[in-house]
């Protein structure tokens, strides 16, 4: 996985002190295109628009339907307003619908349930996203919110075309849990693709170590991080659904909730670990770069301890003294050796034969096999 070092983040859209219940959308909020899905155990019909009238009309021609009103992007006020009157939305939740960066979370409500999801995936240039699902369920309608145009609930409709399960027949209940499925399916996706990509990383970490792979695991931890603070609230939000005595969360719905609840801990669990070897593999990184620094300078002391006694050689008789005054006179204690014949191959002969007896000794001590 070639891991890019960018991360698209959900903003706050609000100001400080806004009263509760201000619609807020993101500037760049795309506008929505509405998908209406009717369905009962007979047949699925299905329309589509850009306005609320393509959802009234629905209504008016299947009135005996279960209704998925499918809204893909958010950018238009006047569409989420009209929604809340129609279908008497409390304002709280409206405006959690146009704040995108929520956390998962269910709330119950007289007459319908509101629940939020995180869904993050990797883009077209492997950039780990994130953005916000959104779900109203009341009896026989599920509205549900997305920020973008992605198709990622294709297999959902295939499933609800083909009306296998009870898809079509255990209400809006459950295809609240049938689209949270999915989006904890993609999840494992995500978590698939860390997992090759922690293989790659410690491969390349074997072979050679070098600067980037620090990179690209501090990149993997930031993207396991962001799964476990989705991870963790949507586990949270499945327990309170489970638990939650509200009607449109049928006995039936909350046998497959359990299942989903199974997910997340599996989720959970993965990332952990991921998480773990992740800083694992920092750290080996970092502790094979100290050791091939104390090796280097290991090095670097053996042939400054070889060469220390020839300089010091070098140096003292480098040292310009005279071996005769103006006169002519013989100075005493003065380098007698500057006059000697040969005396320059003996003083290198010497150097050569200390340095041969330095590296016989490391030898003996085994130091060179230890580099």
């Amino acid at each position: 996985m070639n891991t890019n070092r960018h991360h698209l983040k959900a903003k706050f859209t609000g100001k400080v002190g806004d009263m509760p219940g201000t619609l807020t959308f993101p500037d760049d909020a795309l506008k929505p295109k509405i998908v209406v899905y009717s369905y009962n155990a007979d047949e699925v019909q299905s329309s589509s628009g850009s306005d609320i009238e393509v959802i009234l009309k629905q209504f008016k021609k299947c009135p005996k339907h279960t209704h998925w009103i499918k809204i893909n992007g958010i950018g238009d006020a006047q569409l989420i307003e009209k929604i809340g009157e129609l279908l008497n939305i409390n304002v709280l939740v409206l405006e959690d619908i146009a704040n995108t960066h929520q956390r998962p979370k269910f709330d119950e409500y007289d007459g319908y349930v509101f629940a939020t999801s995180r869904i993050i995936e990797f883009d077209d240039k492997h950039e780990i996203t994130s953005s916000q699902f959104a779900a109203i369920v009341k009896d026989d309608i599920i509205i549900t919110f997305e920020e973008n145009y992605e198709k990622r609930f294709d297999v959902v409709v295939t499933r609800l075309k083909a009306g296998k399960g009870a898809i079509r027949t255990a209400g809006p209940g459950y295809m609240c849990y049938a689209l949270m499925d999915t989006i904890i399916d993609q999840y494992f996706v995500v978590l698939a693709d860390i997992g090759e990509a922690l293989d790659t990383l410690e491969d390349r970490l074997y072979e050679k170590a070098d600067k980037s792979i620090m990179y690209d695991s501090q990149h993997l931890k930031r993207a396991l991080i962001m799964m476990r603070r989705v991870s963790w609230p949507e586990r949270d939000k499945i327990n309170d659904m489970i638990r939650s005595e509200s009607a449109l969360i049928t006995p039936e719905v909350k046998t497959y909730l359990r299942d989903a609840y199974d997910h997340c801990i599996h989720i959970m669990d993965v990332t952990d670990s991921y998480k773990e070897i992740t800083t694992s593999v920092m750290d080996l990184y970092l502790s094979m770069v100290s050791n091939r620094m104390n090796e280097i300078m290991k090095v670097l002391t053996i042939i400054s301890v070889i060469f220390m006694p020839l300089t010091f050689i070098a140096g003292i008789y480098g040292m310009n003294f005279q071996r005769q005054d103006d006169k002519g006179h013989v100075i005493p204690d003065n380098m007698p050796e500057l006059y000697m014949h040969h005396a320059y191959p003996v003083c290198v002969a010497i150097m050569i034969l200390i340095a041969g007896v330095q590296l016989w000794y490391f030898t003996k001590k085994g130091w060179f096999s230890k580099l």
